[in-house]
């Protein structure tokens, strides 16, 4: 990525995880001149590139093979010569990064060397990040939250990054006790991964100074697990999206607790308002849109007029987060706007319903969706994972939710799931459990 942009060209970080087909209409919608990959994932890929006109390079880092020239060969050949920097202007693509998939197409986020600058000053002035950090990078690399943070922040204040291929609880703690990490991010599932792993709480891991959280809400129960795992640790639950290079907003050490369930207030230089349906400025602890406005923030999608018209509005970034902001300005993230259950004119937030849930002695993970009601129009199903060795007992978590929640918002029905489906970022993919069947 660094090379690609002191050549002035763009990068665009591919999701491994994708089909076939999904990487074809990326590369062909980008008009990507040049691909690096892997032998792995050379059968898997080459059957589309014939389609791709605009693709000229092939390339494989461990070795050439037919039709694909080899990185160590390229760099043989090449040995001593100088590529000069690219003049390049702070509006000049940096690189694409495709949105995950929750729409019918993936996305193109244009991200610019001045989103890319402005969010690493506004993470090094917020997390104090210098030359004697060390990240640790356990998440994708095609994902902001594994690139940007804040791993390019770390690397713009002098600081070291330390790479893990890909994620796996117990290599992320042998890890942090041999390179002594000082940050990393970690995706709720990845830290749900990681406290469960036996004697977690046991080992050294007091080089951690700050973790930062995101991606989706973070329950009381869970955050208090998080800091006596990880004593004396700045779990920092923050807010952030593709399309600003994420880190929008950060819940500061002082309030961890007192601010649970906020992901804080904005860095710096971006504004945030609250959009009500009217389109006027909600006033506090309103609920509405949460939009944005600064120098981080992409200015629109790759070839995609119509998703750039309607996301951008006076100025402003509509995220289609549902959101409300407190008396001191901390954000609460209520719900995707897609993801808000009506029930009998009654909006339910399903987090809501999710912090109850987490706080059950026998519920690991919990995720909750609308789902059809004759009467009240839509009405909460929840789907639960459960520790070893718990037994279903729909009727006790429907008695555990009534001692918390107002009757409305407590599921009509539980599901009980070996594990919740997610995008290779974390999220839990709300689309796929609304579209499994209901019982009878």
């Amino acid at each position: 990525m660094l090379a690609i942009s002191r050549l002035g060209a763009v990068a665009l970080p591919l999701n491994f995880r994708l089909a076939a087909q999904e990487w074809a209409y990326i590369l062909g919608n980008s008009e990507a001149c040049a691909l690096v990959t892997e032998s792995e994932f050379r059968p898997a890929v080459e059957p589309v590139l014939d389609g791709l006109p605009a693709l000229r390079t092939r390339l494989l880092l461990d070795g050439a093979r037919d039709g694909w020239l080899g990185y160590q060969d390229l760099l043989d050949s090449h040995r001593g010569a100088r590529v000069p920097v690219a003049e390049t202007r702070a509006d000049d693509l940096h690189r694409l990064m495709y949105t995950s998939g929750t729409t019918s197409r993936p996305k193109g986020v244009q991200i610019t060397h001045a989103n890319v600058a402005w969010k690493n000053f506004a993470h090094i002035v917020e997390f104090g990040l210098n030359r004697d950090d060390r990240t640790l990078i356990c998440g994708p690399l095609y994902h902001v939250g594994g690139l940007d943070l804040p791993g390019t922040g770390t690397w713009q204040a002098g600081g070291e990054i330390v790479l893990l291929r890909r994620f796996d609880a117990a290599e992320v703690l042998d890890t942090i006790e041999r390179e002594r990490p000082t940050v990393v991010w970690l995706a709720p599932a990845m830290m749900i991964a990681i406290l469960q792993l036996p004697g977690a709480s046991a080992r050294d891991l007091s080089s951690v100074r700050l973790i930062i959280g995101g991606g989706e809400k973070m329950p009381e129960p869970l955050v208090r697990r998080v800091l006596d795992t990880f004593p004396g640790v700045w779990f920092a639950d923050a807010y952030g999206l593709t399309e600003t290079v994420s880190g929008d907003t950060v819940n500061d050490a002082d309030h961890m607790l007192d601010k649970v369930g906020s992901v804080g207030r904005p860095v710096a230089h971006l504004e945030i308002r609250i959009v009500a349906d009217d389109g006027t400025a909600a006033g506090p602890d309103e609920v509405g849109e949460i939009a944005l406005r600064g120098p981080k923030v992409t200015s629109g999608y790759w070839r995609d007029a119509e998703a750039t018209a309607r996301s951008w509005r006076d100025g402003w970034f509509h995220t289609g987060d549902v959101g409300r902001l407190d008396d001191d300005g901390f954000l609460y993230v209520e719900d995707r706007k897609k993801d808000m259950i009506v029930s009998g004119g009654e909006n339910i937030a399903t987090p809501e319903v999710e912090r109850v849930l987490f706080e059950h002695p026998d519920i690991v993970e919990a995720a909750v969706v609308g789902m059809p009601h004759e009467r009240w129009g839509e009405v909460p199903r929840a789907f639960v994972v459960l520790r070893p060795g718990s037994e279903p007992d729909p009727d006790g978590l429907g008695s555990f939710c009534r001692e918390r929640l107002a009757r409305f918002k407590v599921p009509a029905e539980f599901v009980v799931v070996p594990e919740l489906p997610r995008t290779p970022s974390g999220k839990v993919l709300k689309r796929d459990l609304r579209e499994l069947p209901v019982a009878p």
